[in-house]
């Protein structure tokens, strides 16, 4: 996967390129989520991670429809926060057994190339209102 971090603006190659790996993203915490045994704690750790997994691609679509550069920062930011909390549901579903390691560890290295990616974006784009 690519480490090339997205431009800040509204069109071109590299934010649909992001657009695309966010939405690779979710698709792989959906099969992730539909792999769960069946068990009562799995499924309510796999509806958390489904959530916040499934949403970071959304808020992106929307940070690049904002109609101002605050708009953009804040669903940038919603993006970073979602991104964390599934790295925390990620973390339970890998230690406590739930899921099987090896695609739980691939989605949380994706999840945290990710938060490298929006948090780049997030300080650049503060930096611009300076």
């Amino acid at each position: 996967m690519s480490n090339e971090q997205p431009s800040t603006g509204h069109s071109g190659r590299r934010t649909k390129d992001l657009g695309e790996r966010t939405k690779k993203f979710a698709l792989q915490i959906i099969r992730l989520y539909s792999a769960l045994p069946k068990a009562t704690e799995a499924r309510h750790l796999g509806r958390q991670v489904l959530r916040s997994g499934t949403s970071v691609g959304a808020n992106y679509r929307e940070a690049n429809r904002a109609r101002s550069k605050a708009e953009f920062i804040a669903k940038i930011g919603e993006s970073l926060k979602e991104l964390d909390e599934t790295a925390y549901w990620l973390d339970l579903l890998a230690e406590s057994g739930m899921a099987p390691k090896a695609p739980v560890l691939d989605l949380r290295d994706e999840c945290d190339q990710l938060l490298a990616i929006y948090t780049a974006i997030s300080k650049k784009s503060k930096a611009s209102l300076a």
